[in-house]
Protein backbone atom coordinates (compact mmCIF):
# COMPACT_ATOMS: atom_id res chain seq x y z
CA UNK A 1 0.00 0.00 0.00
CA UNK A 2 2.90 2.21 0.86
CA UNK A 3 4.33 1.65 -3.01
CA UNK A 4 1.66 2.05 -4.37
CA UNK A 5 0.63 5.28 -2.66
CA UNK A 6 4.13 6.58 -3.57
CA UNK A 7 3.91 6.18 -7.47
CA UNK A 8 0.45 7.70 -6.99
CA UNK A 9 1.88 10.53 -5.51
CA UNK A 10 4.72 10.89 -8.45
CA UNK A 11 2.19 10.02 -10.73
CA UNK A 12 -0.11 13.50 -9.32
CA UNK A 13 3.32 15.28 -9.14
CA UNK A 14 4.24 14.63 -12.92
CA UNK A 15 0.22 15.47 -14.04
CA UNK A 16 0.39 18.96 -11.97
CA UNK A 17 4.08 19.75 -13.26
CA UNK A 18 2.50 19.24 -16.94
CA UNK A 19 -0.32 21.42 -16.22
CA UNK A 20 1.48 24.24 -14.14
CA UNK A 21 3.66 24.83 -17.20
CA UNK A 22 5.39 22.48 -19.90
CA UNK A 23 9.03 22.00 -19.68
CA UNK A 24 11.00 21.79 -22.32
CA UNK A 25 14.33 19.11 -22.41
CA UNK A 26 16.65 21.75 -20.54
CA UNK A 27 14.11 21.55 -17.67
CA UNK A 28 13.21 25.49 -18.31
CA UNK A 29 9.60 27.01 -18.19
CA UNK A 30 8.88 27.44 -22.23
CA UNK A 31 8.60 31.12 -22.87
CA UNK A 32 4.99 30.34 -23.94
CA UNK A 33 3.80 29.68 -20.28
CA UNK A 34 5.81 31.15 -17.67
CA UNK A 35 5.00 30.16 -13.95
CA UNK A 36 2.77 32.61 -11.88
CA UNK A 37 1.95 34.11 -14.95
CA UNK A 38 -1.67 34.68 -15.67
CA UNK A 39 -2.81 33.23 -18.89
CA UNK A 40 -4.74 35.88 -21.55
CA UNK A 41 -8.75 35.39 -21.50
CA UNK A 42 -9.71 33.30 -24.63
CA UNK A 43 -11.09 35.24 -27.49
CA UNK A 44 -8.19 37.78 -27.02
CA UNK A 45 -5.14 39.05 -29.76
CA UNK A 46 -2.75 38.03 -26.68
CA UNK A 47 -4.90 34.38 -26.25
CA UNK A 48 -4.42 33.79 -29.98
CA UNK A 49 -1.28 34.67 -30.20
CA UNK A 50 -0.18 32.60 -27.30
CA UNK A 51 -2.48 29.40 -28.68
CA UNK A 52 -0.44 29.69 -31.96
CA UNK A 53 2.45 29.83 -30.18
CA UNK A 54 1.98 27.10 -28.23
CA UNK A 55 0.59 24.84 -31.23
CA UNK A 56 3.58 25.51 -33.43
CA UNK A 57 5.72 23.82 -30.62
CA UNK A 58 4.03 21.14 -30.03
CA UNK A 59 3.61 20.61 -33.67
CA UNK A 60 7.43 21.01 -33.84
CA UNK A 61 7.97 18.57 -31.13
CA UNK A 62 5.11 16.08 -32.81
CA UNK A 63 5.89 13.12 -35.63
CA UNK A 64 3.24 13.54 -38.57
CA UNK A 65 2.85 10.84 -41.21
CA UNK A 66 -0.08 10.90 -44.21
CA UNK A 67 -3.06 8.90 -44.15
CA UNK A 68 -6.09 8.48 -46.28
CA UNK A 69 -8.72 11.11 -45.98
CA UNK A 70 -12.00 8.46 -46.13
CA UNK A 71 -12.19 4.92 -45.10
CA UNK A 72 -12.86 1.85 -47.58
CA UNK A 73 -16.44 2.27 -47.29
CA UNK A 74 -16.63 5.86 -47.48
CA UNK A 75 -14.55 5.88 -50.55
CA UNK A 76 -16.98 3.79 -52.06
CA UNK A 77 -19.67 6.14 -51.21
CA UNK A 78 -17.58 9.33 -52.54
CA UNK A 79 -16.98 7.46 -56.25
CA UNK A 80 -20.41 6.53 -56.70
CA UNK A 81 -21.80 9.80 -55.31
CA UNK A 82 -19.15 11.28 -57.41
CA UNK A 83 -19.92 9.52 -61.13
CA UNK A 84 -23.64 9.84 -60.36
CA UNK A 85 -23.27 14.02 -59.76
CA UNK A 86 -21.03 14.35 -62.68
CA UNK A 87 -23.29 12.32 -64.81
CA UNK A 88 -26.88 14.57 -63.30
CA UNK A 89 -24.66 18.13 -63.42
CA UNK A 90 -21.19 18.32 -64.34
CA UNK A 91 -21.24 21.96 -63.10
CA UNK A 92 -21.79 20.79 -59.35
CA UNK A 93 -19.12 18.55 -57.36
CA UNK A 94 -18.73 16.37 -54.40
CA UNK A 95 -16.27 17.35 -51.86
CA UNK A 96 -15.48 15.33 -48.64
CA UNK A 97 -14.85 16.16 -44.98
CA UNK A 98 -15.81 19.54 -45.17
CA UNK A 99 -15.97 21.62 -41.51
CA UNK A 100 -19.04 23.15 -41.70
CA UNK A 101 -17.41 26.64 -40.61
CA UNK A 102 -16.41 26.48 -43.78
CA UNK A 103 -19.68 27.24 -45.58
CA UNK A 104 -22.07 28.14 -42.26
CA UNK A 105 -21.46 31.24 -40.84
CA UNK A 106 -23.61 32.83 -37.86
CA UNK A 107 -23.29 36.58 -36.15
CA UNK A 108 -23.50 34.36 -32.56
CA UNK A 109 -20.25 34.00 -32.00
CA UNK A 110 -20.90 30.74 -29.62
CA UNK A 111 -23.04 29.61 -31.92
CA UNK A 112 -20.79 29.64 -35.03
CA UNK A 113 -17.85 27.75 -32.51
CA UNK A 114 -20.19 25.18 -32.02
CA UNK A 115 -20.09 23.88 -35.49
CA UNK A 116 -16.84 25.42 -37.05
CA UNK A 117 -14.86 22.08 -36.36
CA UNK A 118 -17.77 19.87 -36.98
CA UNK A 119 -17.55 18.21 -40.32
CA UNK A 120 -19.85 16.70 -42.83
CA UNK A 121 -19.09 13.31 -44.71
CA UNK A 122 -19.96 14.80 -48.02
CA UNK A 123 -21.00 18.33 -49.02
CA UNK A 124 -22.86 18.32 -52.69
CA UNK A 125 -21.55 21.57 -54.04
CA UNK A 126 -23.34 23.93 -56.78
CA UNK A 127 -21.81 25.74 -60.14
CA UNK A 128 -21.66 29.29 -58.09
CA UNK A 129 -19.38 27.08 -54.99
CA UNK A 130 -22.43 26.98 -52.59
CA UNK A 131 -23.14 23.93 -50.42
CA UNK A 132 -26.58 23.02 -51.06
CA UNK A 133 -26.77 19.45 -49.65
CA UNK A 134 -24.59 17.29 -46.76
CA UNK A 135 -24.51 13.57 -46.73
CA UNK A 136 -23.84 12.11 -43.88
CA UNK A 137 -22.38 8.26 -44.20
CA UNK A 138 -23.55 6.32 -41.22
CA UNK A 139 -21.00 3.24 -41.11
CA UNK A 140 -21.65 0.20 -39.11
CA UNK A 141 -19.44 1.74 -35.72
CA UNK A 142 -21.02 5.27 -36.04
CA UNK A 143 -23.97 4.84 -33.12
CA UNK A 144 -21.54 2.84 -31.07
CA UNK A 145 -20.23 6.10 -28.97
CA UNK A 146 -23.47 6.22 -26.87
CA UNK A 147 -25.19 9.34 -26.79
CA UNK A 148 -22.54 11.69 -28.61
CA UNK A 149 -23.00 10.77 -32.05
CA UNK A 150 -26.82 11.39 -32.00
CA UNK A 151 -26.15 15.02 -30.16
CA UNK A 152 -23.32 15.90 -32.60
CA UNK A 153 -25.48 15.03 -35.60
CA UNK A 154 -28.46 17.01 -33.94
CA UNK A 155 -26.25 20.02 -33.51
CA UNK A 156 -25.32 19.49 -37.21
CA UNK A 157 -28.85 19.09 -38.66
CA UNK A 158 -30.02 22.31 -36.74
CA UNK A 159 -27.24 24.29 -38.04
CA UNK A 160 -27.73 23.02 -41.78
CA UNK A 161 -31.86 23.76 -41.85
CA UNK A 162 -31.24 26.95 -40.56
CA UNK A 163 -28.98 27.85 -43.30
CA UNK A 164 -31.47 26.27 -45.69
CA UNK A 165 -28.96 22.93 -46.71
CA UNK A 166 -30.37 19.67 -47.26
CA UNK A 167 -29.12 16.86 -44.59
CA UNK A 168 -29.34 12.88 -46.02
CA UNK A 169 -28.11 10.02 -44.47
CA UNK A 170 -26.58 7.23 -46.44
CA UNK A 171 -26.52 3.91 -44.06
CA UNK A 172 -24.09 1.56 -44.61
CA UNK A 173 -25.77 -1.65 -45.67
CA UNK A 174 -29.18 0.10 -46.56
CA UNK A 175 -28.38 2.62 -49.27
CA UNK A 176 -27.97 1.04 -52.27
CA UNK A 177 -26.12 2.39 -55.49
CA UNK A 178 -29.38 2.48 -56.94
CA UNK A 179 -30.66 4.51 -54.09
CA UNK A 180 -28.17 6.83 -53.78
CA UNK A 181 -28.26 7.65 -57.52
CA UNK A 182 -32.01 8.29 -57.07
CA UNK A 183 -31.29 10.63 -54.44
CA UNK A 184 -28.55 12.52 -56.15
CA UNK A 185 -31.74 12.47 -59.02
CA UNK A 186 -33.54 14.40 -56.71
CA UNK A 187 -31.19 16.88 -54.70
CA UNK A 188 -29.18 17.64 -58.22
CA UNK A 189 -30.48 19.32 -61.31
CA UNK A 190 -29.86 18.18 -64.26
CA UNK A 191 -27.64 19.95 -66.47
Amino acid sequence: MFVERFVERGEREKRKAYWRGRKNADNKVTPFRKEKTSIPLKGTPERAALDAAEQLRCVMEADFSARALLNRPEAAVFKALDSAVIARNPGWQVMAQVSLGEFLASDDKDAYFAVNSKRVDFALMDDKCQVRHALEYQGTGHHQTGNAAAARDAVKKEALRKAGIGYHEVVAGHTTPAELKRLVEKLVPAQ
